[in-house]
């Protein structure tokens, strides 16, 4: 369920109209081909903080785990860090559908 404060952005507009990164070097927010190491953490550093100055972060977030993003840092996670949010997600919904099951059950 939507957050109230979305309901009333979409209202006004879609969330990204509103993104701060839309003003900032997309370069920034996804890795060119074959970026080293430190370069990338760099880079994806430089990006979150770009993401944490950002009115629609949340909203951003929730897309990239959503759709799903395979690629870039969108509402302050990079791509792993959203493959781990997402694996925790789906873990604390098959411990809600087995509780559930079991309360039906008793």
């Amino acid at each position: 369920m939507p957050s109230q404060r979305m309901h009333a952005r979409e209202q006004v507009g879609p969330w990204h109209s509103e993104a701060v990164c839309r003003r900032d070097e997309a370069g920034l927010f996804f890795a060119p081909s074959k970026e080293p190491t430190a370069a990338r953490l760099s880079r994806e550093e430089a990006a979150k903080r770009v993401c944490a100055r950002c009115p629609v972060m949340v909203e951003c977030q929730e897309h990239a785990l959503v759709q799903p993003e395979p690629y870039g840092v969108w509402g302050g996670l990079t791509a792993a860090e959203r493959r781990v949010v997402q694996a925790r997600r789906r873990r604390r919904e098959a411990e809600i559908q087995r509780t559930t099951r079991i309360a039906a059950a008793g």
